[in-house]
């Protein structure tokens, strides 16, 4: 069965899924401006640290395909470029991968080669080498993403010997599925590659409050696709471990990453660093996968990581589909409610960060780390390039 398709994108035109209204209707938002892509990104339509990145890169391709820049010097295009990548950057500040997507992007419009051209080819020549950038990240993240699948599966089997008789157990946290990227996802294509080998016996998800994507997103996405699969609160995940890690054979708990820093250090959804206490606790691997797109060797721990800080009525207030007195879902009605007193304070950090030392691996597209004889996380055989520096 097909993935789902958060992102759909042709040479000047973007179509990316409402993920507001999942799982009860699909809904496609055209996005075609750098302001509509900051939007779309900062209400949380899209999110997941590679589709934000995605999304911002390719909506400033269409905006330029589509005359958007009105530059008439190689000068001045360039400056253009910069400025909209800076605005857009601001939209997720955690998520490195927008940060290293612009970087990469601003390294292409500058590395365009412009010798013996003048207006207008020279300022084409500029617009075509941010958009086939633009295009490659998009590419590049659905190969990267099979990949961690990949290697996350090997690494499992491996490590517990599953076998088709002898099947894993797993829980993830938040999305980190199509959803949530180009396709296949991180954490979540690491549970689908396992349950393509046959090696999967169950996979739980958190529902991820307060904003729900587990229960709205990587339960929709699991459904979807046929995998088996039990939805939990956060809270639950302790007695899971004690009362079902046997029983059910869980061995991991499998993670997204926002950004990974130089000593392993993780930011990932809010409720990640209470799952790798309990984890630790109870004897069950805590796996993080993240492309190298995700990691950020220039901070060297957790501690200089910017945590985003949300609005209180995401605790507070929900939204959703209307259930009727007989029991039936109203897919056409939506409803918004309130949960809490709303004149009670409310903190409400979306990321929180997990020390390395409670991670046992880190899976990107080039392969898995483990930390050394010295506890600590090595990323040169996977970086080597930006390890050095």
């Amino acid at each position: 069965m097909a993935s789902l398709q958060a992102i759909k994108y042709s040479r000047g035109k973007l179509l990316v899924l409402d993920q507001l209204r999942l799982p009860h209707e699909h809904h496609y938002d055209e996005v075609s401006t750098a302001e509509e892509a900051f939007e779309c990104i900062r209400s949380m339509r899209v999110r997941g640290a590679p589709a934000i990145a995605i999304v911002a890169a390719l909506a400033h391709a269409v905006e330029l395909q589509n005359g958007g820049c009105t530059a008439t010097t190689p000068e001045d295009t360039i400056a253009y470029i910069e400025s909209r990548l800076d605005y857009l950057k601001e939209s997720r500040p955690t998520a490195v991968d927008l940060s290293n997507a612009i970087a990469l992007l601003k390294l292409a419009a500058r590395a365009t080669k412009l010798e013996g051209l003048a207006y207008p080819e020279a300022k084409e020549a500029i617009l075509n080498s941010y958009i086939e950038a633009a295009e490659n990240i998009l590419a590049k993240d659905l190969e990267n993403n099979t990949s961690i699948g990949s290697y996350g599966a090997a690494w499992l089997q491996q490590q517990f010997n599953a076998t088709p008789d002898r099947p894993l157990s797993v829980l993830t946290h938040c999305n980190t599925g199509s959803l949530a990227t180009s396709g296949h996802g991180t954490a979540l294509g690491i549970i689908r590659s396992v349950h393509a080998q046959g090696l999967l016996k169950h996979a739980f998800c958190t529902e991820t409050r307060p904003y729900n994507q587990g229960s709205r997103l990587t339960s929709f996405e699991l459904v979807f696709e046929g995998i088996p699969a039990t939805l939990i609160t956060d809270s639950m995940a302790a007695a899971l471990f004690a009362q079902q890690r046997a029983r059910m054979n869980i061995g991991a708990v499998i993670v997204g990453a926002d950004r990974v820093v130089r000593n392993g250090d993780t930011a990932n959804k809010i409720g990640t660093y209470a799952l790798a206490v309990l984890a630790r606790h109870h004897g069950v691997k805590f796996v993080v996968a993240a492309p190298t797109t995700s990691i950020d060797l220039d901070t060297e721990n957790g501690d200089g990581i910017k945590i985003e800080e949300r609005k209180p009525e995401e605790l507070t207030q929900i939204s959703g589909a209307v259930v009727e007195p007989d029991g039936k879902v109203d897919t056409t009605r939506t409803a918004r409610v309130a949960i809490a007193d709303q004149r009670i304070a409310v903190w409400n950090p979306a990321f929180d960060v997990t020390p390395h030392t409670l991670i046992d691996a880190i899976v990107t597209e080039r392969g898995t780390v483990v930390k050394g004889a010295d506890g600590r996380f090595d990323f040169s055989q996977v970086l080597p390039e930006r390890w050095r520096r």
